[in-house]
């Protein structure tokens, strides 16, 4: 038969005819590789391809061919041991039987002999015990799988008591927990309850890798919105020492607080004596946060709070570093004692009989606060000492005081009349009409605030309002600008300004952090002040502590990390609710707060001297001496309630840190 006239056989490349045929008229390539054929795969990938046919056949094919590789590796190994075992009769049967009982056993078959009746029944009876035993393994198995997934889940509820709870993820979380396993405590053990509405595994997984290990302290975390009251209850919110409510990230959010309160009262009831500390954002929120928490809750306004520490440190550069060692739990800071060897002495004899701690006030009974009491108050039997120290085992009472020269002392000059200030404020936020409120309330007159901000409707309406609330008394100037343009702080003349005020814009979900143009700020202040040859007192505002750190560097330069103020302040109230009037003293405009003073005004400078002398002399003039601020030093020297006998010599630009009547 001659080529041309050979069929085509189905099957064959040239014999296609479906829709991937060559056209008519037109010729196919020729493929080079050899067509896919049965008989050119190996026998590995058939016997691949066999084995996983038979694994789609179900549970039972699975069972069988189990039983089959068993018996494989059975039989041979029962045979060898039957036929090399001595005491085996060497007949067949016998031999045979063997086998049978060793694979039997092996197997958990029974291994019985004799007639096949008796066998089969050995095997069934064999079988019955290994499905129930398979059985209950597996349900075991599954119950516990479906434990731990729930566990993980973060939906089981804690058995404890005395424990804190931590309502809601925030900014604020890895301060408030990192401090409450810093804060010291009489417990043995401590347990910190976590209640967010986040996966549990990514809550432990971050806490871990920003805290990394927490001694006795264990965290606890579950997942479910704190104003669930099913989820509530998983915290056991009713046996708790105190509990937090953190704000979230957002203004807007306030609304979630005062739901969780709301849900915090009727879990446990409004006479339950449990502290509730929470904070919100918007001070709209306000009154409807304590309505809902009640007499037992304290709720902090967050705005607020920022405000008035941005304006302290603008009217004293360097307080932000004794906000943050007050506020933390690494140093020293406020504790509560009842001491009974202070009853019937005045104030100022029990505070020069403390010689690690610095007494600053007294708590009544009535559970009122006095800061920085006249000297010759009686100490009653129902009062408690307020003090700064390590903690609060710290304080007892000295028979003698530590000596001091009394020639050392010395008395701050009159102050000068204050003369006006002018303030340069860069960038715009929702806090900043109450930074230039506040810093306007308390300026002389005359005084100017410059700001500086793009002319957006919010900014606008916002200096409008500032405008009119300080009337006369304070100049403002809206210069429009985008801040973060060299060009905008080239135009500035800096020489004209006493302090700079640096805020960010509000954060934005979706939007690029807030402290990125604050960076970009600073950096472009730095340059004209290097340009000028000044060195301004700038006070920044920032959202993450990470970024005060790779900020430029400046020397009198203050830090306020709002968030992260928030969340000591919450800390420390959490661990002592007297706190909480403390704070609120130390930062209202009027009354008794944290001041910056020349140690010339205590101590003559220039000699050794030990601290308790500059504690006498200021008690003298109605303070309350606190610490030390070396300026000199890298660090900025910054020591709290040092030992009234650590001799120090004092540089004439060192500073007194004290507790006084009077703005800073």
């Amino acid at each position: 038969m001659r080529k041309e006239d050979k069929k085509v056989v189905p099957g064959q490349r040239g014999a296609a005819q479906g829709p991937d045929a060559d056209p008519p008229g037109e010729t196919s390539p020729v493929d080079p590789r050899p067509l896919p054929n049965h008989r050119t795969r190996s026998a590995e990938e058939r016997l691949r391809y066999w084995f996983d046919t038979t694994l789609t056949r179900g549970t039972a094919a699975l069972c069988g061919w189990l039983a089959l590789v068993c018996l494989a590796l059975v039989v041979p190994v029962s045979t060898v041991l039957a036929w090399t075992d001595q005491r085996t009769p060497a007949s067949l049967g016998s031999r045979i039987a063997a086998v049978w009982r060793n694979t039997g056993q092996t197997m958990r078959l029974g291994g019985e002999v004799g007639p096949p009746l008796r066998v089969a029944l050995s095997v069934l009876l064999a079988l019955i015990a290994l499905f129930y035993v398979s059985t209950l393994v597996s349900l075991i198995t599954t119950g516990l799988t479906d434990r731990l997934i729930a566990l993980n889940r973060g939906h089981a509820k804690i058995l404890e008591s005395g424990h804190t709870v931590v309502l809601g993820w925030s900014e604020q979380i890895p301060t408030v927990v990192s401090e409450l396993v810093a804060a010291r405590t009489d417990r043995y053990r401590r347990v910190i309850a976590v209640l967010a509405d986040r996966d549990k595994p990514a809550m432990e997984e971050e806490l871990h890798a920003t805290l990394g290990p927490t001694g006795r302290t264990r965290i606890v975390c579950r997942t479910g919105r704190p104003t669930d009251p099913a989820a509530l209850a998983r915290v056991s919110p009713t046996t708790a020492d105190c509990v937090l409510v953190l704000p979230r990230d957002h203004p807007r959010d306030d609304a979630e607080v005062v739901k969780t309160l709301l849900c915090l009262s009727a879990s446990t009831g409004e006479t339950d004596p449990l502290r509730v500390v929470a904070a919100v954002r918007d001070d709209r929120h306000l009154h409807a946060a304590r309505l809902a928490g009640g007499p037992r809750a304290t709720v902090l306004d967050m705005d607020d709070i920022a405000a008035r520490l941005l304006v302290d440190c603008v009217r004293r550069p360097g307080l932000s570093l004794v906000h943050q060692e007050l506020l933390d739990f690494a140093g020293h800071e406020f504790h509560t004692v009842r001491e009974p060897a202070s009853w019937g002495r005045t104030f100022d004899e029990a505070a020069r009989a403390c010689p690690v701690s610095t007494a600053v006030g007294l708590v009544h009974g009535d559970g009122t606060v006095t800061l920085n009491p006249p000297r010759s108050t009686r100490i009653l039997a129902d009062d408690t000492l307020l003090v700064i120290a390590e903690d609060e085992r710290s304080t007892r009472l000295s028979v003698t005081p530590a000596p001091y020269d009394p020639t050392a002392l010395t008395h701050a000059p009159p102050e000068p009349p204050a003369r006006p200030a002018h303030v340069l404020l860069l960038g715009w936020n929702r806090r900043a009409p109450r930074v230039a409120a506040r810093w306007a309330d308390g300026a002389p007159p005359g005084s100017a605030l410059d700001i500086v901000a793009e002319p957006r409707t919010a900014t606008l309406t916002g200096i409008r309002t500032v405008t009119e609330a300080v009337g006369a008394r304070v100049t403002v100037l809206h210069r429009p600008g985008d801040p973060t343009l060299r060009a905008t702080t080239d135009a500035l003349d800096l020489a004209r300004y006493d302090a700079v005020i640096v805020l960010g814009p509000d954060h934005r979900p979706g939007h690029a952090d807030p402290d990125d143009r604050t960076l970009v700020t600073l950096l472009h202040l730095r340059a004209g002040e290097r340009a000028s040859g000044l060195s301004l007192p700038v006070v920044t505002e920032m959202t993450d502590d990470r970024n005060r750190l790779i900020a430029p560097p400046a020397p009198g330069a203050d830090f306020v990390v709002s968030g992260r103020l928030i969340g000591l302040l919450m800390t420390q109230i959490s661990q002592n609710p007297h706190l909480a009037a403390v704070f609120e003293e130390l930062l209202a405009p009027d009354g008794n707060s944290l001041h910056l003073r020349p140690a010339s005004h205590y101590v003559t400078a220039g000699r050794a001297t030990p601290f308790a002398a500059v504690a006498a002399s200021a008690a003298r003039q109605g303070a309350c001496a606190i610490g030390y601020r070396a300026t000199t030093a890298p660090d900025h020297g910054l020591r709290l309630n040092p030992p009234k006998d650590h001799v120090r010599y004092w540089h004439p630009e060192d500073e007194i840190v004290v507790i006084a009547r009077g703005r800073p």
